[in-house]
């Protein structure tokens, strides 16, 4: 049988990843992305995989769920993965990339690609019942043009399950869809040479990994100095027609702020385990610098995101000890995230129940994420490749960190469905009750390979037959 012609639309993370996923089984590709043409409020190049919120991959730690993920995705055969372990920075026993140097060898790999065509432009119609095969992964920032063509994709005569459209300005259509959405958030980034680094240390929480952080101690005086200004600082304003609806894993710290005086000193500014080598004593409170590029010239201040004027946050912000002087190369911001109820129109391949031809992959189908939204493109790729050449895709075990990932997005409850990263509370139960939680942990990671290898292996025998 003739192999169908696939398009991707967007060229971010999952986008990237289900195009070469496509190219190295054989299978032609356009590979859409509307920048630099149009671009969106929270990138700032062309390039593929442009990563805007942070620079980290999560815990390479083994035996945790974000080290599984990945592991599954090693042998799988991600290309961006293996991109990232090149572009790696130092961050403790997490995966940090440089992020300039990553998207420049994603778009390298991909534009060098010969089965791989890519279109610099806007896609804003899907022909569902063509002869194409789609993979629709536009991410959380999806242009309102093809938010309202996915949500004609979705809707039923009652309603659209397009969850994240913001409510039009006068002059823009009405999608027909809900307003069901989340708001994801930016942290800042400070020039390195402008910490002073006399009034700082280095250090990894328990001394877990090399002491590639960079932290801020501070005096109860500091912090409520702090806390005190952050509360009084203005934020961006709030049009009239937004409804700020934040991820809860994802709080800007001004919002963390309001819960209670003390709920800063219990998220990103725990100082537990961050011992001051100076006094040989915990601090009250610590803010973590991690280490932004490979020049080692600029710094993410972590779990920093938020909503606040730019000159308010240089002002609160230089509050901070050993900040006092900072130079910000980027402010903290907060953009709107898209997302599908997948629930509702998913199948456990990501294709559309409704419409088999189109897939969705990324964190417009509710994963939240880098790592989660590579994982999603690598396997929509693989299905894409099946439906290529004519068969059936088959998901992912059920025990794999895979297969976890997408039966939580498909099997999740519709009417309070909330995008997700991988953890170990996704993954089946042991059989076997065992109450070590770390041997648990390696015992669930023992059996998800053992399935994933052996899903893996009937798939490559599928394709060749193919």
């Amino acid at each position: 049988m003739g192999r169908a012609e696939v398009r991707i639309i967007g060229a971010g993370l999952a986008g990237s990843e289900a195009a070469w996923q496509c190219a190295r089984r054989g299978v032609e590709v356009e590979l859409y992305e509307m920048r630099p043409l149009r671009s969106t409020p929270a990138h700032q190049t062309p390039d593929f995989a442009e990563l805007v919120c942070s620079n980290s991959l999560k815990s390479d730690s083994e035996n945790t769920a974000p080290w599984l993920l990945k592991e599954e995705m090693r042998r799988a055969g991600s290309l961006l993965l293996q991109i990232a372990r090149q572009c790696a920075v130092p961050a403790g026993h997490a995966l940090a990339v440089d992020r300039v140097t990553f998207a420049a060898k994603v778009t390298e790999a991909i534009s060098q690609e010969p089965r791989i065509t890519v279109r610099r432009e806007e896609v804003t119609r899907i022909d569902e019942g063509g002869q194409h095969i789609t993979i629709i992964a536009t991410g959380p920032l999806t242009s309102e043009t093809l938010a309202g063509e996915i949500a004609r994709l979705s809707a039923s005569p009652e309603e659209s399950d397009l969850e994240g459209t913001t409510r039009p300005l006068p002059h823009q259509p009405a999608p027909p869809s809900p307003h069901l959405y989340f708001y994801d958030s930016i942290s800042p980034i400070v020039e390195a040479d402008s910490i002073d680094m006399s009034r700082v240390y280095m250090a990894a929480r328990y001394d877990k990994g090399s002491a590639d952080y960079i932290n801020c101690p501070m005096t109860q005086d500091d912090y409520g100095r702090f806390y005190d200004a952050l509360l009084a600082a203005q934020s961006v304003e709030e049009r009239d027609w937004e409804k700020l609806n934040y991820f809860e894993s994802c709080l800007p710290i001004e919002e963390i702020a309001r819960r209670g005086r003390d709920t800063l000193r219990f998220g990103p500014m725990k100082p537990v385990g961050l011992n001051d080598p100076s006094t040989g004593r915990m601090p009250y409170a610590v803010v973590q610098l991690r280490q932004e590029n490979l020049r080692a010239d600029s710094y993410n201040l972590v779990g920093f995101q938020n909503h606040l004027k730019f000159g308010e946050q240089a002002r609160v912000l230089r509050l901070i000890p050993g900040l006092q002087n900072a130079r910000f190369l980027r402010y903290g911001q907060i953009h709107r995230n898209t997302y599908i109820n997948s629930p509702t129109l998913l199948r456990e391949t990501l294709q559309m129940k409704s419409h088999p031809r189109v897939l969705f992959a990324g964190q417009i189908c509710g994963v939240e994420g880098y790592v989660e939204s590579i994982a999603t493109g690598l396997i929509a790729g693989m299905h894409v490749s099946a439906l290529a050449n004519g068969d059936e895709p088959v998901p992912p075990p059920r025990a794999s960190a895979f297969g976890s990932l997408t039966h939580y997005v498909t099997h999740a409850d519709a009417r309070n469905f909330q995008p997700a990263n991988i953890t170990f509370d996704l993954l089946p139960p042991l059989e076997e009750k065992i109450r070590d939680r770390k041997q648990r942990h390696r015992l669930q990671c023992e059996l998800a390979l053992k399935n994933f290898e052996k899903w893996m292996q009937n798939s490559e025998i599928n394709a060749m037959k193919a």
